[in-house]
């Protein structure tokens, strides 16, 4: 039977890891090591970006769940490379998940990369931009039709462009 305090301690315990260093741990790669159309100095993107976006795009941090205002974006327009500008996701491919960060179910064509990660003693697939090669996220499939595909991506390494207002 769960009781309260089975609860307590299973939050307790879930809030500590997403506090652990483990969140910024890099994968498999160093983005100085690939090639990319743009390419900065660690100084230059520690100039242009926060310090959130440059632990996010740059150190393939995590934010808290919950904590981007982009989490909570209906309108309609494009979520685009904080580091870089590249449009990387439509409105119209945004989804709740639930799980506390912006979702889509399928990005731009050519917006995004992919390579394996195997942090935290699992294998998942991580997600950059094609451009900058900054770290968005992970996809998993677990997400709804058509592709079964969960973008689950960081909002501060996005930022949100509204659509033009239409002509009438």
């Amino acid at each position: 039977m769960i009781d309260r305090r089975f609860l307590l301690t299973t939050a307790a315990g879930l809030g500590g890891l997403l506090s652990l260093k483990w969140l910024t741990a890099s994968s498999a790669r160093a983005a100085s090591d690939e090639k990319f159309e743009v390419m900065k100095t660690d100084e230059e993107w520690r100039k242009q970006l926060t310090p959130q976006q440059y632990e996010i795009l740059r150190k393939e941090g995590t934010e808290r769940p919950f904590s981007s205002p982009l989490n909570k974006e209906k309108r309609k327009g494009t979520f685009a490379c904080a580091g870089c500008d590249n449009p990387l996701f439509s409105s119209e491919t945004k989804f709740e998940s639930g799980t506390g960060w912006p979702s889509f179910w399928q990005p731009l064509q050519n917006a995004v990369g992919e390579r394996k990660d195997s942090t935290l003693g699992m294998v998942r697939t991580e997600i950059h931009c094609r451009r900058c090669g900054g770290h968005l996220g992970h996809v998993f499939d677990d997400g709804p039709k058509p592709t079964g595909l969960r973008y689950c991506m960081d909002g501060f390494a996005m930022i949100f462009k509204p659509a033009a207002p239409s002509a009438t």
